[in-house]
């Protein structure tokens, strides 16, 4: 059976680390998304697609051309991307315009022998460019770059030149073309040393040091060059911008002097006295002119570590780009600022700050400008990005707008709703997640982080949607001894009913629900429950309480959203409140599931011995433990229940399968029916057939074992995939024609990458004392890895709909790279 795949959604947390985003000309972001470049698209708030090639974390982007030299070829329909990791791997991707299409064509790795720390490029012609990168490693090595024309069509990289910095490296670089002569190029670089080091060279290398500039008093973190200016009828000039762990921000200018044969025109210096004048710095030749560098301005207004400074993009007329006076600034204290000079003073002054009331993110790693200068893009300490977009006519009004989301650190485990209204992850970022497809005017669907549910202490490890009747309720499992139960409060119910409208058959909320959200406790372990009727005064006290704190936790507004909600709102009054807590484990909590009916809950705990690798059952609304089954030495790595609760599997590090049996009555009881050393390593996945007892087993030996459990007492194998290519850590299987006990088994492996295999045959469960077929698996689709994950796949979830259509499914996976996918499956 062939079988086609799309890409429906990818949600992604960003990296948390400076200079890892880039928003080019074409009007996409990049970012690394752990060992991925992402890409996403601002206007759809939606990540379009994510590269693999990076063996290590992606720790900067840079596009080809920027914001600032994409005037020198208006008309291109090809964008390059730069993309460096933090093993020293350089990356050129190439990107078609109008097809959308992506292409790896250069990777480099011997230079650099540690983390790449910083790229700027500059665009020199339609066939070239140069770019510089930086390295932990104390070198700093400027590229060159031709790019494929006509009759080359591939693209050539060589190194110019290697500058070494000394033991102190650079983590801040800017390139940029000098106002006079064609052909000079001026890199400003600055880093631990706490100076700004000039360096002056042409298109074929040759950097020479020309001066530093010095007066921060801390490592510097960004620096970027203007395009040329003309000031108070002056030559040309060109304006530099540094930011620094000081806090302050420095704008520097490099005015041209003209000399003749190289004799040096004595400087006139201004005998103005008053706040624009500047202080006179070095003075450095470029060929035939020479050049005064000034300060030129001190920016005070960040009480933090400010992380990025970047100039106004230009306004593009013809062939010509005219450089706006405009400074956006990002820091640590969660603001980002626009700067701009006074008409009458000329004094740089604050005009917007935005994020000061964003609870959301512990500080901003960088901000970036839109290619049209109307909207402001940060990324947070949070993985999270915040977008603005100024909406006032005759004066600035700079609002939130949507942007994608997503988890900054492993996910770990994934569950679809009963109906598959939603889909919850959690991660070892600390969160839980719900993901959903909103319904939107006009019947376009997109999707969303609609809320935040749990906001944890500790890095959450699993969780169980309970099935059957009632509220919406979950159980995580997070690196303590205690499982927590979560209840869907009020606003939640209703924002889900705005979200899936009529496209899913959705259970009329419970009017009886009488909690509207929860507010976190100080500790960030318990969240307690708003009710529907309480007094409060929070709205008045929040807009009020400007002056936030570490210790303070503000309190949630619980709201009913109507359109998806932005990370503000996410995290504060999104959550749901905690209900009960499941006490028994000795060690953190590993892994948990529910059975069909939402009677029973199994879990189970990190383990090096029998008695801490027993597994719980706890009773759905007593949440009384109601049975402890032993049968393994190590973890238990993942449990599930057969589809008609006869039976709980579990799979273990001690190599082995068990089946229980699980009794409809307190008389009937619990107790182990099979138990075998089914595979050569770790068994990382289980899954069940939906129509009967078969079930797969997925281990690090590389295999996928079928089985069956014949009659009511024991297990035999029926089947043995082919040898896989790396280690199979996550399996789930649907059903598709229960006539012949068909289905699709999806399988996860180590590397990040899909494969879906159909499988028939067998026992079903309808005609058991039936002769059995014999079981066929054959592979249907393995998926292109543009599509995968880019390390391993930990949890593969089939989407249950209660429309009965089974034309289009839909597979849910997640992976150690920090991205929960869903992929759309159908008949080719």
């Amino acid at each position: 059976m062939a079988l086609a795949v799309e890409r429906e959604f990818i949600g992604a947390g960003c990296n948390r680390i400076v200079n890892n985003v880039s928003w080019g000309r074409s009007g996409l972001v990049a970012f690394g998304a752990q060992n991925a470049v992402a890409i996403f698209c601002p206007q759809s708030a939606q990540i379009l697609t994510t590269l693999p090639g990076h063996k290590a974390v992606v720790n900067c982007t840079q596009w080809l051309p920027s914001r600032k030299d994409a005037f020198k070829v208006q008309h291109a329909e090809v964008h390059y991307l730069l993309s460096g990791s933090s093993d020293g791997v350089l990356i050129v991707w190439e990107m078609d315009l109008k097809k959308r299409e992506w292409r790896s064509i250069l990777q480099v790795s011997e230079i650099h022998k540690k983390g790449v720390t910083c790229l700027s490029g500059l665009i020199i012609s339609q066939t070239m460019a140069m770019f510089a990168s930086a390295s932990s490693d104390g070198l700093v090595v400027i590229w060159e770059l031709v790019l494929p024309y006509a009759t080359l069509r591939d693209c050539k990289i060589s190194c110019l030149e290697s500058l070494s910095v000394g033991s102190k490296p650079m983590v801040a670089l800017s390139l940029a073309d000098l106002p006079g002569e064609s052909g000079h190029v001026i890199l400003a670089m600055g880093g631990l040393d706490q100076k700004i080091h000039i360096y002056l060279g042409d298109w074929k290398g040759n950097f020479v040091r020309a001066c530093e500039l010095k007066g921060h008093t801390d490592w510097i973190r960004s620096l970027d060059f203007s395009l040329p200016v003309c000031l108070d009828s002056e030559n040309e000039s060109i304006l530099l911008a540094s930011s620094s762990q000081d806090r302050s921000i420095r704008i520097w200018k490099m005015a041209m002097c003209l000399s003749s044969s190289n004799s040096q025109v004595p400087y006139k210096k201004d005998e103005r006295i008053d706040l624009t004048s500047y202080i006179e710095g070095p003075l450095f030749l470029a060929g035939s002119i020479s050049y005064q560098v000034s300060l030129e301005s001190l920016l005070v207004g960040h009480e933090d570590w400010v992380y990025s400074v970047e100039w106004e993009p230009p306004f593009i007329n013809g062939s010509k780009a005219h450089q706006p006076m405009g400074i956006l600034s990002a820091s640590m204290d969660k603001t980002m600022m626009i700067w701009r000079p006074e008409k009458n003073t000329g004094i740089w002054v604050n005009v917007v700050t935005v994020g000061e009331l964003s609870h959301s993110a512990l500080g901003f790693y960088g901000g970036h400008w839109a290619p049209d200068g109307e909207s402001i893009l940060a990324h947070g300490y949070g993985g999270s990005f915040h977008l603005w977009r100024n909406t006032g006519m005759d004066c600035e009004n700079w609002q939130s707008q949507k942007v994608p989301s997503g988890h900054f650190a492993s996910v770990s485990d994934i569950a679809w709703a009963r109906n598959g209204e939603y889909l919850l992850s959690v991660s070892h970022d600390q969160t839980t997640r719900v993901f959903a497809s909103w319904n939107s005017e006009g019947d376009k669907t997109s999707w969303h982080e609609i809320a935040r549910p749990q906001v944890h202490g500790h890095d959450i490890n699993c969780v169980a949607i309970i099935q059957g009747t009632g509220n919406h309720r979950f159980v995580s499992g997070a690196d303590e001894k205690v499982a927590r139960v979560f209840e869907a409060p009020l606003s939640f119910l209703k924002t889900l009913k705005h979200a899936v409208q009529k496209s899913i058959c959705f259970e009329d909320i419970n009017e009886d629900v009488q909690i509207l959200g929860a507010n976190m406790s100080a500790l960030g372990l318990s969240q307690k429950p708003i009710y529907v009727h309480a007094n409060t005064d929070t709205p008045g006290r929040l807009q009020s309480d400007a002056s936030d704190s570490l210790e303070t936790v503000p309190d949630a507004v619980p709201t009913v959203f109507t359109e998806p909600p932005i990370e503000e709102q996410l995290l504060w009054h999104t959550l749901w409140p905690e209900s009960h807590k499941l006490y028994g484990h000795g060690n953190e909590l590993f892994s948990l599931c529910c059975d069909h009916e939402g009677k029973l809950v199994a879990s189970s705990c990190k383990a090096q011995s029998a008695t801490v690798a027993e597994i719980w059952l706890w009773q759905v609304g007593s949440w009384k433990p109601v049975g402890r089954l032993q049968s393994h030495n190590l973890t238990v790595t993942q449990l599930e229940f057969s589809h008609d609760d006869a039976f709980l599997l579990s799979v273990s590090r001690d190599r082995h399968f068990s089946i229980f049996s699980i009794g409809k009555s307190r008389e009937t009881g619990h107790h182990l029916i099979a138990k075998r050393e089914a595979h050569k390593r770790i068994i990382w996945a289980c899954a069940w057939n939906p129509f009967g007892h078969e079930f797969a087993t997925g281990s690090r030996d590389k295999t996928v074992k079928i089985w069956a459990v014949d009659g009511s007492s024991s297990v035999k194998q029926l089947s043995i995939l082919p040898l896989f290519h790396d280690s199979v850590t996550a399996l789930a299987w649907v059903g598709r024609e229960h006539s012949i006990n068909s289905g699709i088994l999806a399988v996860g492996l180590d590397d990040g990458l899909i494969e879906l295999w159909s499988v028939s045959g067998g026992r079903t469960a309808a005609g058991r004392d039936s002769e059995p077929s014999a079981f066929s698996a054959v592979l249907s689709i393995r998926f292109d890895p543009v599509l995968c994950h880019v390390s391993t796949v930990l949890r593969l979830a089939w989407r249950e709909r209660c429309t009965g259509d089974s034309s289009a499914m839909e597979l849910a996976s997640c992976g150690a790279d920090q991205s929960v996918r869903v992929f759309k499956v159908c008949d080719r």
